[in-house]
């Protein structure tokens, strides 16, 4: 299966950021969507589901793991892969797991590891859909 078949949303607050993710993530052919707002984030994947989120933990208003809660109780959005984006300890990630994320990406993102996470999530999300 091609990766332009895959949906991705990035969420961040820094355009930067953004941009780094995106042009890495359509290079290798995924289709990228973007917010910059958790509020926007949680439209977005109501209007179209991703097939996975990069979801950066530091962002204001809502965080990533109060955005990452948030779509666990959406009986149509709980089931997404989240991957938090991180520079934050081991503590970080015993909290994000505990808020429902299905993995961490440490920064700086070592893209050839996020990229071989994203493929192995799409990969058993497709499995499950079967």
């Amino acid at each position: 299966m091609s990766n332009q078949q895959h949906h991705i949303l990035v969420v961040d607050d820094l355009a930067d950021n953004i941009f780094l993710l995106q042009a890495f993530l359509e290079s290798e052919g995924y289709t990228v969507d973007v917010a910059d707002t958790a509020s926007l984030a949680l439209e977005k994947m109501q209007a179209l589901p991703p097939d996975l989120v990069l979801l950066d933990v530091m962002m204001p208003n809502m965080d990533g793991y109060e955005l990452t809660r948030a779509i666990r109780k959406d009986s149509k959005l709980r089931s997404i892969p989240i991957v938090l984006i991180t520079a934050h300890t081991t503590a970080c990630r015993v909290k994000g797991l505990a808020a429902g994320a299905t993995d961490f990406v440490r920064k700086p993102i070592n893209f050839e590891q996020l990229l071989l996470t994203i493929e192995q999530l799409i990969a058993f999300q497709a499995k499950l859909k079967r």
